[in-house]
């Protein structure tokens, strides 16, 4: 059970720390997406599709998960 207590306290932080990320982005970057996010407006209609931070998000999370799995044997 203590290998789990800590998975989940693990989750939280990074959970944590994800989101003051997210939140804090805008203002200290003055970037409010990165570069390969479609963004189109109409006059009643916005799309947006975060390509770019989803390659982003998804490559941080593969290395995070790849050096859990290394350092956790």
């Amino acid at each position: 059970m203590p290998a789990f207590a800590k998975l989940l306290i693990f989750a939280g932080l990074l959970l944590v720390a994800v989101g003051l990320l997210l939140w804090g982005w805008p203002k200290l970057t003055g970037w409010k997406s990165l570069p390969g996010d479609i963004i189109v407006k109409r006059e009643n209609f916005t799309f947006y599709f975060p390509l770019g931070t989803s390659i982003v998000v998804s490559l941080l999370l593969s290395l995070l998960v790849f050096l859990w799995k290394k350092f956790s044997s």
